[in-house]
């Protein structure tokens, strides 16, 4: 007699591995899987048939396995984190609901030091918008915006409450964000970051600060932003340079 197994491309590994992929959506960078036992009984599935959809996630680096500890959720890849992390992408992905409040809003030249940053004419017109940006509603950073007025002509701090500046630049503009360099560093808050954060002064806190190009191939922004130690945290994952140690 023979027996028919199912491969890697059956109906039944493909909704597995949906039902896998609707589990991981609603999971962070870094949170665990269920035990392996546990997981295949919940699913109804056998454990060799939930072994076989995992390993093809840990082979795409969907997931991560730790010897010891289990199976967890892969953080975003580097080439990739900066299209998919915009404030609001980033809170969604966590599971919160995004949310923005336009402090203070202004024009100026950009000057020598913004022009060298943005790559324009020290004399080209610079929007700044100082938002306060939020996570279901409680403050989670503030955001220092700096854009140049050839990327998003007429954009104005109003434009920016309660909304996507990435968004803004893809729909409105037809200039989505395609690239940018970001860095991060340790911080401490100041008087007025403390204030509009709800945090005593001095606590410890992630500056970030990065610029990003558009397609069109100008840089759409210069941005500052200062996240709440007590609330984010950043979760990276390390490899070897040929992928994950077996």
């Amino acid at each position: 007699m023979t027996t028919v197994q199912n491969g890697p491309g059956s109906a039944k590994q493909e909704l597995l591995r949906a039902r896998l992929e609707g589990m991981i959506a609603g999971l962070v960078p870094g949170e665990p899987l269920p035990a392996e036992r546990d997981l295949a009984r919940d699913l109804g599935v056998a454990r060799m048939t939930l072994r076989r959809a995992v390993d093809g996630l840990v082979e795409e680096k969907r997931l991560i396995r730790r010897r010891g500890s289990g199976t967890f959720v892969a953080g975003a890849k580097v080439s990739q984190r900066l299209a998919a992390t915009s404030f609001s992408a980033d809170m969604r992905a966590r599971g919160l609901r995004p949310g923005s409040h336009t402090v203070e809003s202004r024009r100026f030249p950009a000057g020598m030091m913004l022009a060298a940053l943005l790559d324009v004419p020290p004399q080209t017109d610079v929007l700044f918008v100082r938002r306060l940006r939020l996570a279901d509603d409680v403050p989670m950073a503030l955001e220092d915006l700096h854009v140049p007025a050839t990327v998003a002509p007429g954009l104005t701090g109003e434009d920016l409450e309660s909304a996507s500046f990435y968004d803004l630049l893809a729909r409105r503009f037809d200039d989505p964000v395609v690239a940018g360099t970001q860095t991060v560093e340790p911080a401490l808050a100041g008087a007025d970051e403390a204030a509009l954060l709800g945090v005593p002064e001095g606590s410890p806190v992630f500056l970030f600060e990065r610029t990003s190009r558009v397609r069109s191939g100008g840089v759409a922004e210069f941005v500052r932003s200062t996240y709440r130690g007590d609330r984010y945290r950043i979760v990276v994952d390390i490899f070897p340079p040929d992928g994950p140690a077996s």
